[in-house]
This record gives structure tokens, sequence and C-alpha cells, in this order.
């Protein structure tokens, strides 16, 4: 059995950062990933980006098929790039194998030769991110028309008609994006209320520009089953008691992921995991074992690369700096959906707001009021603020429309710097932009 200084289990955002920084401090580093197709983690290869380079090849009218091929070189040379990053390094190396915990800091990994070795690792970061949930759906899971989000993005040719399972904010943007492309895209989802953590006036804005684009959205029904045909899948659903059918040549199951644990044998270990099947962690991402970290998606929580790479601050803290930043400090998290426009949220929208009786001063302004989208040709969507009336301090924003996925960050850095609401008011920005609409938005 080797010993190893510093054992990373999984080649994701949080743990090739990890890597490469204590590489660079001179120390020992073996990086342990299953798949050489996931040099760098699911977002470069699986996730964030090759989805956003699709939805961004569908709004240019780029051929879903040459979409795809201009995809997967896009990812190749990211894990190729991301691949050297860490084993160009002298001292780490990365081991292709699955890993399998025997004791609290000793790991097998069978070798895809089928050999097996073994590790001793004196810290150990797991890092193993996340895994599609299927849903329990009689014929879901034998259905030869299945994808899930990943062969989704590989298909050969273009699905005339998708059925997507879920509308939660992977399905929207999946969605959108085929619809963008030309499928016929139906959405069934057992809630009764669309996007029903937004706002209603945001939801209703969101469903009627998906409804424009062609995508049939089917709620608040129980699904029962998955028949296969030659030629199409037919799911089967219930609505008020009414069974009714969708058909498809592709089924997008689009219900969620959980934390990947399983086959990592923490079992053989005295780790806990929480009641969701995540690793439980303390503020500074330690487990319950001494000297084992849980880093991004494994540990529950919000599933977001940038999660990830700030979970890395959070070990950086603690063995090389001052140990104050911890999983209590990240207070202020914004997010994005790629949609058509896109929608971007930071802090708290009205209806969170007004379940917790904490008072606010509404601003609204709506996108086709913004000169730049007059320009851009695209005035769909609605921009609202939330300021607290005793400091004026933003307490969260709410930016359906075009380029809002960069304005929430300067919302974001203006909460985060406590900064009044009327700097980004009273702010100089260059003509014609989307953030010169601060000017009026917080007017």
């Amino acid at each position: 059995m080797k010993k190893v200084k510093n054992i990373i289990v999984g080649f994701g955002k949080g743990g090739k950062t990890l890597a490469k920084f204590l590489a660079q401090k001179g120390e020992e580093v073996l990086v342990i990933e299953k798949s050489n197709k996931m040099y760098g983690g699911t977002c470069i290869n699986i996730a964030c980006l090759p989805s956003k380079r699709m939805i961004i090849e569908a709004a240019n009218g780029v051929d879903f098929v040459d979409a795809v091929s201009g995809k997967n070189e896009m990812t190749a040379f990211l894990r190729d790039k991301n691949y050297h990053m860490l084993a160009d390094e002298k001292t780490v190396t990365v081991l292709d194998g699955v890993a399998k915990f025997t004791g609290n800091h000793t790991i097998e990994v069978t070798l895809p030769s089928g050999d097996s070795q073994e590790y001793q690792g004196e810290r150990i970061f797991i890092n193993t991110g996340s895994t599609p949930i299927m849903l329990p759906i009689l014929g879901l899971k034998e259905s030869k028309f299945l994808l899930d989000s990943t062969a989704a993005m590989e298909q050969k040719s273009l699905p005339k008609e998708l059925v997507i399972i879920g509308a939660g904010y992977i399905g929207l943007e999946f969605a959108a994006m085929f619809a963008k492309y030309g499928s016929k895209v139906t959405v069934l989802d057992h809630n009764r209320d669309f996007i029903k953590r937004e706002d209603d006036d945001i939801a209703q804005m969101v469903k009627k520009d998906m409804e424009d684009l062609g995508v049939k959205f089917k709620l608040g029904v129980e699904i029962e089953k998955v028949v296969d045909h030659e030629e199409y899948a037919e799911v089967i659903y219930n609505k008020n008691g009414e069974e009714k059918s969708a058909r498809g040549q592709r089924i997008l199951a689009a219900t969620g992921r959980k934390p990947n644990t399983e086959g990592l044998g923490l079992s053989n270990t005295d780790i806990e995991l929480t009641d969701r099947g995540a690793i439980k962690v303390d503020k500074y991402l330690k487990t319950n074992v001494p000297n084992v970290w849980a880093i991004g998606d494994v540990k529950g929580g919000l599933q977001f690369t940038y999660i990830s790479l700030d979970d890395f601050r959070i070990i950086k803290s603690q063995l090389f700096g001052n140990g104050q930043y911890t999983l209590e400090s990240r207070n202020i998290v914004p997010y994005s959906v790629f949609l058509d426009p896109a929608l971007s949220q930071v802090g708290l929208n009205e209806k969170q707001a007004q379940n917790n009786d904490i008072e606010y001063k509404l601003f609204k302004l709506p996108v086709a009021a913004i000169p730049k989208a007059r320009v851009a040709k695209d005035t769909r969507g609605l921009f609202k603020a939330l300021v607290n009336p005793e400091n004026d301090q933003i307490l969260g924003a709410t930016l359906y429309g075009i380029e809002s996925y960069e304005l929430i960050n300067m919302i974001s850095l203006a909460m985060k710097a406590e900064l009044p609401y009327t700097m980004l008011r009273d702010q100089i920005y260059t003509h014609p932009t989307m953030s010169e609409s601060f000017n009026d938005l917080f007017k």
C-alpha cells in the first residue's frame, strides 16, 4: 500500500483547482478519475459549457448535427487542457480507475485493466459530483428512447418530437433549446405551479415566452408509464382523473440530480451521510472523519460549478490561510437559467420576502424600456429589484431578459459589498448596454 499526502477522488472543478494549488505548494497529489471522458468535471464535459454552447448555436440558427459536432470539439479541447493542467505538474499523478474506500483513510483503485492498487491518504478530498435521478416510472428506465441530459447533447439527429419529464430549470433549458432547433417539445410535470419559487409575474412571462417558442406544458399530471413503439415512445399520464398520452422520438428525463456516492465504499468508513444521501460536512467542509473533506455536489446543496470553486476557497483558507472563510461566509449566490431569454436571480424575490414578512421597496422595469433591448431586437422580459427601506441596500433581484446572466453579477457584487442601490442607479454606464438599465430600474 502506497502512502500519499493528498488524495482527491474525482476530477471536478473544486478538486482540480485544489490539486493544482497543492502542486504549486510542492505537495504530492493523487487524483483518481473513473472516466477519461470526465477530466475537468461535469461542467465542461456534460453540463454547463456544452449545454450553453448548444443553446447559443440554436439561437444562431446552426443546424443541430453541426452544433453537436462543434460542441464535441470544444469539450475535447477543454478536457485535454484540464488533463495536462494537472498531469504536467511534477507532484501530481492522474490515475484512471474506480475508487472505493476500504477504511477511513485507505482506498482501493480498480484500474481499466482490472488490476487494483491500494493507497493510504494523509488527507482525502471526495469530489465525485452528482448523478441523474431516475424516477420509478414503469417502463421509463427500460425505454430505448430514454435520454438523460448528457445523451440529449450527443444525438446524431434532431428528434422531431421530444417529451421532457420535469419542468425544473434543467428541463426548461433543454425545452427552449430543442424548440429553437425545431423539435416539437412537450414538458410533463407533477407540479401544478410553474417554477413556483419565482414570482408569479415572472413565471407567467417565462411560460408564455416558452409557449411562443412552441413548447407545450402539461402540468399537474401523474405519469403512469412509458410504452415503447417501433419508432417512438408514448408517455401515459393522468390529469384530473383522465388518462392521456404524449409521444416522442426521444424521452428526456430531467428530474434532478443526487450526490454520487454509490460504489464509493463509504460503508467501510465512519463517514456520515445526510438523509438525502449527501456526505455530511461542517462549515469547513470536513466530514466527521478527521482529514477527510467533501467538495462540490457530493456534499449536497446548490449544484453549480462556481459553488465547487468556492468550496476550494474554503479548503485553501484552512490549509494555507487563517481559516476564517467557511460555508457560513457564503450568503449571496446568484444563478442563471439559460432560457430564451435568460432568467437570473440573486437574494430575495417578492414571494420570498412576503412569506418571511420582510419589508421591501420594489423597483420594476420592463425590458422593452431598455434601448439596448430595442437594438438587439429582443424586448421580452422584466427586471425586478427589492431594496431594504431602512438602509437602501439591495435585498435581491430577478432579471428576466437578454444578458441577465451578466447583469446579475453586478447586483450580486453590490449586495456583497453592502452598497446602497443608489450606487447602481447613479453609475455612468456605456451606451447602448443592458447595464445602463440600472439607471432606470432604480429610479
